[in-house]
This record gives C-alpha cells, structure tokens and sequence, in this order.
C-alpha cells in the first residue's frame, strides 16, 4: 500500500483528495493536516467520510509528514508551499502540490502576479506541470507536481490540439471561463456567502486573474513561441464545475474536418477526454468526474472556432488530478480510483 498525506485537508479541494484517496485500492492515509481542526478526527468535520477516513487531524508539519508518507499532497493557500518544501522533503517522498507555487516556471512571473516573494525558486527546475495528459512522460519520473489549476485545466485541454496543429491564429485567442462557488474556497468570504451570489451571474478578476500566466505558460510551450491570451472569468451560482468558452480565429482553408482531425489526434485515446464534437458539453455531464468533455463548432461567418470545455473543478480541476498525477508517477493504472462517469445522469 502506498503511505499517503494530505496537508490542508478540510478545505473544499482537499476534501475531496481525502475523499478519493480513502476509496483508492492501491493507497493507505497515513497523515493529515488542517490548522483550522488540528485534533478532531476528519470525519468529525466531513461525516459522510465516517468509517472511510477517521483519521485525526494534525497541526501541518511538511517535514514530520514527509517521514510518514510515499506521498505528500500540499493543499495550501498560494505562497505557503514554497517556504516549506525543502531538496531533503523531495529525497523522502513525492510532492504533489495543489496551489500555485511551482506551476511557473519564472519566479519573477509567479511574483508579478501572486504579490509575494517565491520562498524556493531553486527548486523550481526540477517542478513537473502536472496536466496530465500533455506531460505524462516527465510526470512518471517527477519528485515534485504541480497540479494545474481548474481554470487552467479545462482552458488548456480545450484549445491545446488546435495549437498543436496550428489550425488557428494564436494571437486571436479569447477564453471566458464560469466556475461554481466552490472554486473560491471553504473560507468566510462575503463574495461567496448563498444570499451574495445566488441568482446573479458576474465577471471577476477581469485582466488580472492568476491563472492567466499559467494559461499562457502551457499554450506558449505547444505554440512554440509567446502567446497572449484574453481570459475572464465569471461565477456561477452553482456548487461546482467549470465551463471554458474559446474563440479562435481560424487560418486559412481550415475545415471542420480538420478541427475534428486535430482532436481525435491528440485525445482519441485519452480516458479522461470525453470528445463531443458539435455535441456541446455542459458542466452536469461532469459533475463528480475527473472527465473533460470537450465539444465545438465552426462559425463560418466569422472564421472562428468556438471550442468549449467542462471539467469539475474539484475533481478533474484539483483532487482527481492529484490522483492521477500520482497513479502516473508510482506506475498505477492511470484510471484506478477516479471515477469516469457521472453517477446521476440527471
């Protein structure tokens, strides 16, 4: 059995790693961590994990947890990661971190955009991003992950073929994103209260989202050269899910068969892509799933491609791709203990 740890356990990502790691065949939980409930058993706050994961909550110690754990995921706010992951902490054990502190590759980018300082920028050459499905190879031989954000996920999954087989303008690129309220966090936040975002709908974060540079990171790598992209993002009142609108201006001669060509190409073989065509998706089709589903159509009055993406947020957007990233990495079957449909299709 593989000895796993979650630091930051009881919030809404976290929570839900728990939960998958719990039902994993292949995994003991040997540790968890949350400042908030250091000392209550986890189901004391999560009941519908009673019998499943009692384990007692710790006060986070990353170095203790390392000693204890194959595996230590780090579900923390952003800037916490850095200024505890040490070279002696990846010699023990595999990192799988959920936030933002080794998602880019330029300190002075993560910096610009977080506000803060990077506490290891040393470490991040060795960091591995963690979308699977673009970087399988270097994830099986990685000792520290970062797990992609939910934004990012589904944006980069929907337009990354389209790049790749450069059916598009990649200077015309405009992403607007919705995600369900559980994308803000489990803490008090008045942005976030039932009666504050119920029947509304509202962009936020509007040109200076944290997960644009990320976003522009991963395309620029398939695109081979700098991108700029505009993303909005909006909330939904909704629990969870996210849904990515693309736009994309098409070169010229570009066909619908092409588009459906590129994704077939680059997912048709991909479990954890659902490729719907001029099927469009919708976040319910994911809902509890560690699934991307992915669909698009061709407006031929405007030349563009509209491809639009839906993932969970808090599975295939965080603790199910935590999953996957360590069944990659300790060579389990890539699916085992992830859930591929939904479990009420209504």
């Amino acid at each position: 059995m593989l000895r796993c740890g979650v630091i930051g356990a009881t919030g809404y990502a976290g929570s839900v790693l728990v939960s998958l790691l719990a039902a994993h065949p292949n995994v003991e939980i040997t540790y968890l961590a949350s400042h908030s409930y250091a000392g209550k058993r986890f189901s004391d706050i999560y009941p519908s994990l009673a019998g499943g994961c009692d384990l007692v909550l710790q006060e986070e110690d990353v170095q203790e947890a390392s000693k204890l754990c194959s595996v230590l995921f780090l579900a923390l706010p952003h800037a916490l990661a850095s200024r505890k992951v040490t070279e002696e902490i990846l010699e023990r054990c595999i990192v799988i971190d959920l936030g933002a502190d080794y998602r880019l590759k330029e300190s002075s980018v993560y910096e610009s955009w977080y506000k803060t300082e990077h506490g290891s920028k040393h470490l991040l050459k060795q960091s591995v991003y963690g979308l699977c499905e673009l970087h399988r190879s270097e994830i099986e031989k990685a000792n520290l992950i970062a797990n992609p954000g939910c934004y990012t996920t589904c944006s980069i999954l929907t337009l990354a073929p389209l790049l790749a087989e450069q059916l598009v303008d990649p200077s015309s690129l405009i992403i607007d994103s919705a995600s369900g309220v559980s994308g803000a966090g489990r803490s008090e936040k008045i942005d976030s209260l039932f009666c504050e975002c119920n029947e509304s709908y509202k962009a936020y974060g509007v040109t200076n989202h944290r997960h644009t540079p990320e976003i522009e990171q991963e395309l620029s790598l398939i695109n081979g050269s700098d991108i700029v992209v505009q993303f909005t993002p909006h909330l939904v009142p909704m629990n969870r899910g996210i849904l990515s609108t693309c736009y994309a201006n098409l070169k010229t001669g570009v066909t619908e068969g092409d588009i459906e060509s590129a994704y077939q190409k680059h997912y048709g073989k991909e479990r954890f892509i659902r490729l719907m065509g001029s099927s469009l998706p919708e976040t319910r089709f994911v809902r509890g799933t560690n699934t991307c589903a992915i669909g698009w159509k061709v407006d031929a009055r405007t030349r563009r491609v509209i491809a639009i993406g839906a993932i969970d947020n808090l599975i295939k957007g965080a603790g199910g791709q935590a999953v996957q990233n360590m069944n990659i990495r300790c060579n389990f079957e890539e699916t085992l203990g992830l859930p591929l449909y939904v479990s009420n299709p209504l």
